[in-house]
């Protein structure tokens, strides 16, 4: 440390650049400083460093390596307690996350300890080297948070086990769905409604949610025993009720009921089966080459929809191009709020039947392939409805939210459904299976925006660069946090430089995610979340240069 103390004294009033002799190695007791990148000047992007803490140094409990649920936990525990460290300095930063703990790169567990991916904006004033200032900094307060965050000695090791349990329990749940013929499970007392749509923290005074005796269940958990809750059998599952009576927040939790959360969220009991897609119409978006004639079928003029492209779909094809693709990467269950759907992909009453001819009308609607789904493709659909009673004659399952209260009122729909009979007509007549896979050409993705110069980066959790294209991920809902984003593009990218054609690509991106965040980028990136196969294929289903082509092509 006393080389980089007198080098980081020397550079007091250079120029910015004068920095870059910083690159390379720093022994400090106990731990091993490695500075990757240092930035251009400073309004560049923060440079990148590496705090690499001896095992010796960090003693972290056994228990943190028990099982990969508890050592995931762990490493985003630790990068927690690392921002909490450096809360009051702007100048450190780490990829910690928010709500859920994800799969991350900020923290890693290797042969040589505990590696802290970490952030560094180098001072200045202009461009003029604050040294003295920079010394402080990474010779004294980054040194004591380290020793802060990652090792036994300093952390808080209760609320490590607490962290650790947490998101071990909730893995133990979600295993536990399908010998339960489960899709999801909400435990009792747990808080669905967040502070707003841009706080994802638990609401205050929030009701807590309590399970119909009907469809509860209990459930063994390895720390905390016997968790009591509401189950989602598969099928097709309604949810009703009158306006703000909390029919969208219990389809939201379950929407991210596919990623473990933090203690103190009031989601830490609420799991869905991983494969759960949460499908919406989104009108302006791209379609590729994709098979929509289950659902948009006779076009004027005898167009096609085997084999389906557009620039700007509709609310209807958007929203059956969604579904299809969700099928396409191999999704289980359909999570679908009417609040975001297009009415006339949803439904087409009696009356709209009589006057409108069937020869004369492209959809047909999801009430009509709903049993399908179920029957002949095996895929549940958790729907929520409050605008049209003709689903009751195929829901297995209705619950009714009341003043955030759950009901089970099935028998009482069933019970509708024959004495008000809708009088309308199927109309879905062919069978129904999952769509053929495309094949992606590579090679045609191009996170260039001029020859030799990439550029992929994440705004926020909405949009994604990738060379000269914008992708909009507004709609692609189950997307947690930015960092995902930033994996996302970095894999598109890994994959258009491969410049190979992927006959099943949905296969070759689950492989490539099974394989981990370290074989995305060659470089030591501490910004990396893992995502899921869907919202990779969500985001290359947006692109608007892609390389998809039909089967048999």
């Amino acid at each position: 440390m006393a080389p980089l103390e007198r080098t980081l004294t020397d550079l007091d009033g250079k120029g910015y650049k004068a920095y870059k002799g910083l690159l390379g190695e720093y022994a400090f007791e106990g731990w091993l400083l490695v500075v990757d990148h240092v930035q251009a000047d400073p309004f560049a992007a923060p440079s990148r460093i590496r705090a690499i803490v001896d095992s010796r140094t960090a003693e972290l409990p056994q228990t943190v390596f028990s099982s990969p649920a508890r050592e995931r936990a762990a490493r985003d525990f630790i990068a927690r307690a690392f921002r909490d460290a450096v809360r009051d300095e702007k100048a450190l930063g780490i990829d910690a996350g928010q709500q859920t703990v994800l799969d991350r790169t900020a923290v890693l567990f290797t042969d040589h300890g505990v590696e802290l991916r970490l952030t560094l904006n180098l001072p200045a004033r202009g461009r003029t080297i604050l040294g003295h200032q920079a010394r402080k900094l990474i010779c004294d307060l980054l040194p004591e948070a380290v020793l802060e965050a990652a090792t036994a000695q300093r952390l808080d090791l209760e609320a490590l086990e607490r962290h650790m349990a947490a998101v071990e329990d909730q893995e133990a749940l979600r295993r536990a769905l399908p010998a339960r013929n489960l899709v999801a499970f909400v435990g009792n007392d747990a808080i669905l409604a967040r502070q707003s749509g841009i706080d994802d923290h638990p609401l205050k005074d929030a009701i807590p949610f309590q399970s119909p005796e009907s469809l509860t269940v209990r459930i063994d958990t390895p720390n905390s025993g016997t968790v009591v809750g509401m189950g989602v059998p598969r099928g097709i599952t309604l949810v009703v009720g009158g306006g703000f009576h909390g029919k969208s927040t219990l389809l939201s939790a379950i929407s991210v009921g596919v990623y473990d959360h933090i203690p103190g969220d009031g989601r830490e009991q609420v799991v869905t089966e991983p494969s759960a897609v949460k499908i919406r119409a989104e009108d302006g978006r791209a379609v590729h080459n994709m098979d929509l004639s289950p659902y948009i079928n006779r076009l004027p003029f005898g167009k096609t929809t085997v084999d389906f492209s557009t620039e700007m779909a509709s609310g209807s094809t958007s929203q059956a191009a969604a579904l299809q693709e969700s099928l396409e990467a191999g999704a289980e269950t359909l999570l679908v709020d009417e609040d975001t759907s297009a009415t006339n992909f949803m439904i087409r009453d009696r009356r709209m039947q009589a006057l409108v001819a069937r020869e004369h009308e492209p959809i047909t609607p999801f009430v009509d392939r709903i049993r399908q789904l179920r029957d002949e493709v095996d895929v549940a659909t958790i729907l929520v409805m409050g605008g049209s009673g003709d689903y009751f004659d195929c829901a297995d399952t209705v619950i009714q939210m009341q003043d955030y209260g759950a009901y089970d009122v099935t028998s009482e729909a069933h019970g509708i459904a024959a004495e008000y009979t809708t009088g309308r007509q199927q109309e879905a007549t062919e069978p129904l299976a999952r769509p053929h896979p495309r094949r992606l050409a590579c090679q045609r993705l191009n996170p260039e925006t001029k020859p030799g110069k990439q550029k992929v980066q994440a705004r926020g959790m909405d949009t994604l660069v990738f060379g000269r294209d914008d992708v909009d991920l507004r709609a692609v809902e189950q997307i947690a946090d930015s960092s995902q984003v930033r994996a996302i593009g970095l894999l598109l990218a890994r994959l258009a430089s491969e410049g190979k054609t992927l006959e099943q690509p949905g296969t070759t991106i689950e492989e490539r995610l099974e394989a981990g965040l370290r074989t995305i980028s060659a470089r030591p990136d501490g910004d990396l979340a893992l995502p899921r196969v869907f919202e990779v294929m969500a985001a290359l289903n947006r692109l608007r240069q892609t390389g998809f082509q039909p089967t048999g092509q």
